[in-house]
């Protein structure tokens, strides 16, 4: 990937649009022993996972989740509850295995790594670390660009080589950086249009009055970087050393045809971003949940996204994506394992029965 930011150098990303592949799958479920449509999202979720993976028999292979880590200049204006040394603490907890996270992958058998993408912490080789460092931490968003373009353009290609190395076929996003949660407002406001007051909320625990602190720190670093409307440009211009570098991933990710599982509000930015400059990632992707912060909801409805789970988390971490991953495998076996009903010799529906009843 260049050191510019040239969108010309992403990869590409065709349309995975495939009818008669589609056909198939919908047949396949449809005469399945059970009610046609009865097994609802699950049903959905099925089929688009055979689209991505391109079988009428999906298999998810070596799960990975990776949680991308960085702190943020503007987390200086009080735009978090939490000090920024909590972003170099909570990386130590993932590693040590003690966060919600690391307990949920655990749980699923999900392979857990954690990249530093700009941490103001030395950690030294660490088991489950991955040093993709491109600065200590963004700069101040309220003084000047968050990144340089060349450092944007570094968290890309470090994104995108990260997965390269990573066996499986599924990729399930997370993050962590006290301050995130504004870097992904400003770019949410930025590409979509949407005020900036409705893509802000409590993040990590503001109050009311801190929360509306946060909607005017946030309204002058809009105002303050206003010519930077491209999504590479708002992207530098506004966002984390780990929302880049997450971008860097989801194009990757979804260029090799991997299912990427989408966290909460952040991640959800960074798909925003991908989306903007390779509009088919999305057919990549699918949500986990819908997130308590304010914004996810209205950034879930822009995408066109029907999240799995509503579960009133804002956690962040990959600790949603992680929560829906088992509906996920479902969905594969009952494509690959549940009989028809020629196989198991089950009568189907009368063409006579009423609809009700």
């Amino acid at each position: 990937m260049s050191t510019t930011l040239n969108p010309d150098t992403l990869p590409a990303m065709p349309d995975l649009h495939d009818a008669a592949l589609a056909a198939r799958l919908q047949a396949l479920l449809d005469n399945k022993t059970k009610p046609q449509g009865s097994l609802g999202a699950l049903e959905t979720l099925a089929l688009r996972l055979g689209l991505i993976l391109g079988t009428e028999a999906p298999l998810l292979r070596e799960p990975q989740l990776v949680v991308f880590a960085a702190d943020h200049g503007l987390a200086a204006h009080g735009v978090s509850a939490y000090p920024s040394d909590v972003t170099w603490q909570m990386v130590e907890n993932f590693l040590a295995g003690g966060a919600a996270v690391s307990v949920l992958a655990r749980q699923h058998g999900l392979a857990l790594t954690v990249v530093d993408c700009g941490v103001r912490h030395s950690f030294g080789h660490r088991t489950g670390l991955i040093d993709a460092k491109v600065a200590w931490g963004s700069a101040d968003a309220l003084q000047g660009p968050a990144m340089t373009e060349a450092q944007c353009a570094q968290a890309l290609a470090n994104g995108a080589a990260l997965v390269q190395r990573l066996p499986g076929n599924a990729l399930l996003l997370g993050e962590m950086g006290i301050g995130n949660t504004s870097a992904a407002s400003l770019l949410m406001s930025r590409l979509t249009g949407l005020d900036i007051a409705d893509c802000v909320g409590a993040g990590t625990g503001l109050d009311a009055a801190g929360v509306q602190r946060k909607i005017e720190v946030l309204r002058a670093v809009l105002q303050r970087h206003s010519g930077a409307q491209t999504p590479l440009q708002a992207l530098a211009a506004l966002g984390g050393l780990e929302i880049a570098t997450m971008v860097g991933a989801v194009l990757q990710a979804g260029a090799e045809r991997r299912v990427i599982v989408v966290d909460g509000f952040i991640t959800t930015a960074a798909v925003l971003v991908a989306a903007k400059l390779r509009p088919h990632v999305l057919q990549r992707c699918v949500f986990a949940h819908r997130g308590a912060e304010r914004g996810h909801a209205l950034l879930l409805a822009h995408l066109q996204a029907e999240p799995l789970l509503a579960l009133g988390l804002r956690l962040g971490e990959g600790s949603g994506a992680a929560l829906a991953w088992p509906l996920l495998v479902s969905a594969c076996a009952i494509v690959r394992e549940m009989a028809s009903f020629d196989d198991a010799g089950v009568a189907r529906r009368s063409a006579t029965a009423p609809v009700t009843g």
